[in-house]
């Protein structure tokens, strides 16, 4: 039997590909690399190691303690079994993830998993759930592939009048898709887009939304690992070239109480080989049957922030009701129509957005999904019309976060597939930010979210 020293002496043998990417740090003068993951509490931390530790950490990660899948978004540490102050993981980055930081000369990054000391997958590393959703998609003969489509609010963070939390204050308040709001934030947007496409991340197209500041970069489509980890990447990105230009840039839901919310909707195909079964009317209705039939829950997970609930409002476009619709965008569930000539048809799930951890996310739509193409679920009638303008036929979304927790923990399918331990962390990581703001008026929750999103 192979010994634990034996398991990480055996990985740490460097091949072509990690040799390549040495070689990379040198020439690019890489000095720091940090490798990043995302927590419950949907922040994304990491860790780095020097370019002189690069090869040796590339196999044996770097050392965290297990307490941290236990903190919330206010890094206040909660009672969780075996994530307390003994025990520790590893943070073992994904080569293949590996970029230099345009924003942060000298620095580089990649995704990590969090892995026990022998290697093996640790039962809460959110990035082995996706990765664990998608191996069961590909055993029923599916791929799934994936964008998030986030907005953010460009500003500057300045001290509160009143001697509270930071506030965000707008770079301008130019109006929705105006050339002004173009032109305001043209320089940040262009290093944004320089900075996204340096790491890989091909820009799709970019607006001024309707919020003060708020703008929409898009990236294209990926399988669904690399969607999530485009997201980390992005996220990153947004902040930090702001950062680089004495700006603030925050993905919050709701970083200004009076202004529009930053969603952060998720696109959605499926496929088998080269075709998109969503081409199917029948199999696409039983993806968005499961969708449906686990909403609720799913917000949770999609929606994982207290604050993402000033979002989920009626007549807010980011959906209120549990319904699907053709081009219908106060439905949770919109059917997108094909873009030109062979243009594929894909959903876009609307209450998603940037506080969530993107892994548990989009691993829990696989799964909703999944379960829905296995019973065969009905999902009902298409809404051609705003759900709000019709009281009482459309259930409706949970309005708050312990709402949508009661439901996740209520649902026995996806709280199968989290596993014991990520699901009893992620309920009491959640549950003690409910109650955090919940004796907290609207300035604290929204300059906490801002300062973590």
């Amino acid at each position: 039997m192979m010994t634990v020293r034996q398991r990480v002496t055996k990985i740490q043998q460097p091949g072509p590909a990690v040799q390549r990417l040495l070689e990379r740090a040198e020439i690019e003068g890489v000095e720091l690399v940090r490798f990043l993951y995302a927590d419950h509490g949907g922040v994304i931390r990491g860790k780095a190691t020097s370019r002189a530790r690069l090869a040796e950490r590339l196999g044996s990660g770097i050392g965290h303690t297990v307490a941290m899948l236990a903190m919330n978004m206010l890094d206040q540490l909660q009672q969780v079994e075996h994530l307390g102050p003994v025990g520790e993981v590893r943070l073992v980055p994904d080569p293949e993830t590996f970029v230099p930081l345009p924003y942060s000369p000298g620095a580089a990054a990649m995704v990590a998993d969090l892995r026990l000391p022998d290697g093996s997958p640790w039962a809460a590393c959110p990035r082995t759930f996706l990765k664990e959703a998608v191996a069961e998609l590909e055993q029923a003969g599916y791929t799934l592939v994936a964008a998030f489509e986030p907005e953010f609010t460009l500003g500057r963070r300045l001290p509160s009048p009143e001697g509270g939390p930071d506030r965000l204050v707008p770079l301008d308040d130019s109006l929705c898709y105006a050339g002004t709001g173009f032109d305001t934030a043209h320089d940040y947007t262009v290093r944004l887009v320089h900075a996204l496409e340096a790491q890989g991340l091909r820009v799709e197209h970019c607006h001024p939304e309707l919020g003060a500041g708020q703008q929409e970069v898009s990236i294209r489509h990926a399988p669904a690992l690399r969607a999530a980890d485009n997201h980390v990447l992005y996220r990153e990105t947004v902040r930090g070239v702001a950062l680089r230009m004495a700006m603030w840039a925050s993905l919050a839901p709701k970083p200004i109480p009076d202004q529009a919310g930053n969603g952060a909707h998720l696109h959605l195909s499926l496929w088998q080989g080269s075709v998109n079964v969503f081409a199917d009317e029948q199999v696409r209705g039983w993806f968005i049957g499961g969708l449906l039939a686990h909403l609720p829950a799913l917000t949770a997970l999609t929606c994982g922030s207290v604050n993402s609930f000033r979002r989920l409002a009626p007549r807010m476009w980011s959906s209120a009701y549990i319904c699907h619709g053709p081009d219908n965008r106060e439905a949770a569930v919109r059917v997108c129509s094909p873009l030109g000539e062979g243009g594929e048809i894909n959903l876009e799930l609307k209450p998603s957005d940037s506080s969530a951890n993107p892994y548990l996310s989009l691993g829990a739509v696989i799964h909703a999904g999944l379960d829905g193409i296995r019973r065969r679920l009905d999902p009902g009638e298409a809404a051609t019309v705003d759900p709000d303008t019709v009281p009482g036929r459309y259930p409706r979304l949970p309005a708050s976060l312990p709402e949508a927790l009661d439901a996740l923990e209520a649902d026995e399918v996806l709280m199968a597939a989290l596993g014991p331990l990520r699901a009893q962390a992620y309920l009491a990581v959640k549950r003690s930010e409910a109650v955090a703001f919940a004796g907290q008026n609207a300035a604290y929750e929204c300059g906490q979210h801002l300062r973590a999103f």
